[in-house]
């Protein structure tokens, strides 16, 4: 880079004379033109972009900074390929290397990119292989469900289609278009399958849960609007929710009284906000005007400040408390503004210049997060819970680790990752509550179910027992004659016969009530639990 510098303050008087100057590994890659703009060339799947756009009293800064960036890009290509080589399930660094190739295509580095992007073209393709092999398996998986669900063997299918979830949740990752479609098939086929076993009062509960989740929504929204200072949208806002709450149907009736208390709630106090606002807003004025001339001064007193980082988000606090407390008196709004805007321009100007190499850096942070940012979304909707909470963990991880990004981007950025986050764990949330409500209704009706078979038995015993009292009454009560030898042997027979059935009830029904006790046992400790 020195004898860069050299060829720069010897020979170059323009910033093309300086490109043309100069050489380094991978150049062959870029091109400058007149107007100051590096531009990368198309790399293998790597899109024509501009880096960054060089001035001449920078240019060699801020070439080095870039190059910097991409000796730490080979790095992270290196742990990439460590991490490759000791990973027995390839599939798990999809993420990864997605990541990355998103990364390469917006980062802000200069090098021989070339090798990067021939490095992780390779990786795709080992595991696009991977991906297909899956396909196949997971393919074979639904064909399976399909042919189970065309059967009438409900005990059996009902045991294959669970055995077949257990080994859907096993089977390696699929991209997430492909997934969802074979899952909807099998979907589709367990739906089928157990669609003659449902009961008429599904309907209804289908209904309440369907009310439940409606005003749940509401509820959500109400809170929301609730912190609300947008007055007049957010009380538009809440007349329309209240006439929504009363078109919709009835619900469970423990939590509607409960999601009404937390409505009614959050609608009072939105509207006694509202009045505190309005009635003390005159005050509020005068009292702003003295809170903003204590921040005009401690601004004028950082102007000529050169502590860049902690002066420039001293200025950013000093903005966002300004932003924060409201309307000054008219008179001396504009006044005061000025001063304070003129503070900030003195101080910002002068750290216009520090910040050309600062520059680099944050283009390169808002790439990393962007990728997460993107990976991050792609998961939003994904079912695979388990994995995908992990890689969720790994990415906010990640996310800390990396440094700021341009002022612009980063609440935007940060409000969708988070955004995608939220809505992945509660979707994860929901369907743990979904299997929750399907196990307690499987366990209801299989209590339901053993106490009839115990009353059924007792009836067939108490038939059996009768039918015996009978044959033994007929065998005491025979006629001498000639048959009597006979009518004794066939009641006789009758009578053992009986007897044999009677002991099998009795087997089956000791059986039937050791069930109810063992149903009513587990219950009571789930209950006992449930309560401490």
């Amino acid at each position: 880079m020195d004898e860069i510098m050299t060829q720069i303050e010897n020979t170059a008087t323009t910033l093309q004379e300086w490109w043309n100057a100069i050489s380094f590994a991978g150049k062959n890659n870029y091109t400058l033109n007149e107007a100051g703009e590096l531009t990368q060339q198309q790399v293998g799947q790597l899109k024509e972009r501009v880096v960054t756009t060089l001035s001449a009293d920078t240019a060699d800064v801020t070439l080095k900074a870039l190059q910097d960036k991409f000796s730490e890009a080979q790095y992270r290509c290196k742990e990439l390929l460590v991490e490759w080589e000791n990973t027995s399930d390839k599939l798990k660094l999809i993420g990864k290397a997605e990541r990355f190739k998103d990364y390469l295509q917006e980062a802000a580095v200069v090098g021989e990119v070339n090798t990067l992007e021939k490095f992780i073209a390779n990786i795709e393709t080992e595991l696009h292989k991977l991906v297909e092999e899956n396909f196949i398996i997971k393919k074979q998986m639904a064909e399976e469900a399909e042919t189970i669900a065309a059967g009438d063997n409900w005990k059996e299918g009902t045991q294959k289609l669970k055995d077949l979830a257990e080994r859907w949740k096993k089977a390696g990752y699929l991209d997430k278009h492909r997934n969802e479609e074979l899952w909807n098939r099998i979907e589709a086929a367990k739906n089928s399958f157990f669609e003659r076993k449902r009961q008429n009062q599904e309907d209804v509960s289908k209904e309440l849960l369907a009310n439940l989740d409606l005003k749940m929504e509401m509820v959500e929204k109400a809170e929301k609007l609730a912190a609300s200072e947008e007055w007049k949208e957010a009380t538009e806002g809440f007349h329309n929710l209240m006439e929504e709450w009363k078109k919709t149907g009835r619900t469970i009736h423990e939590k509607n009284e409960e999601l009404w208390h937390k409505f009614i709630t959050a609608k009072n106090s939105f509207f006694d906000r509202k009045k505190a606002h309005f009635d003390t807003i005159q005050v509020e004025q005068e009292a702003n005007l003295v809170a903003k001339m204590a921040l005009l001064e401690k601004a004028e007193a950082l102007q000529n400040s050169t502590e860049w980082g902690s002066t420039a988000q001293a200025f950013t606090q000093l903005m966002e408390e300004w932003k924060k407390i409201g309307r000054a008196p008219a008179e001396k709004a504009d006044e005061i503004w000025n001063r304070f805007i003129a503070a900030k321009e003195t101080f910002f100007n002068a750290k216009k210049q520090h910040s050309e190499t600062l520059k680099v850096s944050l283009q390169d942070n808002l790439a990393q997060k962007m990728a997460l940012l993107k990976r991050a979304e792609s998961l939003q909707n994904s079912t695979h819970w388990r994995e995908t909470t992990d890689e969720m963990i790994e990415l906010m991880e990640e996310w800390k680790k990396i440094g700021p990004v341009p002022r612009e981007y980063n609440d935007d950025i940060w409000n969708k990752f988070t955004a995608a986050r939220k809505k992945f764990f509660e979707r994860k949330d929901a369907n743990r509550e979904h299997r929750k409500h399907v196990a307690e209704k499987h366990k209801s009706q299989r209590v339901q179910q053993t106490y009839d078979f115990v009353r059924k038995l007792e009836e067939e015993l108490k038939e059996e027992e009768d039918r015996l009292a009978d044959f033994k009454e007929g065998i005491q009560n025979i006629t001498p004659g000639k048959k009597e030898a006979e009518l004794r042997a066939h009641l006789t027979k009758l009578i053992e016969q009986t007897e044999h059935k009677i002991q099998h009830k009795q087997e089956k029904l000791a059986e039937a009530r050791k069930q109810v006790d063992d149903l009513e046992s587990k219950s009571k400790k789930e209950s006992d639990k449930t309560e401490a």
